[in-house]
């Protein structure tokens, strides 16, 4: 049973909370319970379930959507909160029947076993290349004044980013090997150690 078609919660909704998202273009207005999950809200109000429910507490990434560019966990980020805001799930990221180039990148570097991860993993991803574009450091930036750009991102600075996301098959080698076909790097051979040495 969808979450509106309960009772209490159609109740709620009428006494809930209105707002507007703008959602892969698209405006939606609805009403939601002040305590609904933007995840909730792609997935049960709006039938977006292409964002994947995991731990629904924020540790694993699965449920990663860019909210004005800007990567969030949609478990942990209430709905009436992103109110105005542009939210692109994964359905959003490519155009028509053509893949965003980090998708491509992932089915080509077999980046996915399950698969239940991989949204996360592919928002993650674009954000990851954003904010590298847009200077952002990371734990492991040798240089916090000069951080690294695209062409020089190391295999290191991707899994430190990607941290957050969480992948239980261990695809790891390929999403790191996706990541830098993306931004135009030579990946690495998918048999290349998964460890990061200190």
């Amino acid at each position: 049973m969808k979450l509106k078609e309960q009772p209490e919660i159609a109740l709620a909704e009428d006494l809930g909370i209105p707002l507007t998202l703008r959602i892969n273009g698209k405006t939606y207005s609805l009403r939601v319970e002040a305590r609904v999950t933007l995840l909730d809200a792609l997935r049960e109000y709006l039938g977006l379930t292409g964002t994947k429910k995991g731990c629904d507490r924020g540790q694993c990434g699965a449920c990663t959507v860019l909210c004005d560019g800007q990567r969030i966990y949609s478990c942990l980020a209430l709905a009436a909160m992103q109110d105005g805001k542009e939210i692109t799930t994964i359905e959003g990221l490519a155009n028509g029947d053509t893949l965003h180039p980090v998708q491509a990148a992932f089915i080509e570097q077999d980046g996915f076993q399950c698969g239940y991860c991989t949204p996360g993993q592919i928002c993650a991803s674009v954000a990851l290349i954003e904010e590298v574009k847009q200077g952002c450091a990371s734990a492991v930036t040798p240089d916090l004044t000069h951080p690294p750009q695209l062409a020089e991102l190391s295999e290191s600075e991707i899994k430190e980013r990607l941290s957050s996301n969480l992948c239980r098959c261990g695809a790891y080698n390929g999403i790191v090997a996706a990541v830098g076909q993306a931004i135009g790097q030579t990946p690495p051979p998918p048999e290349a150690l998964v460890l990061v040495e200190e």
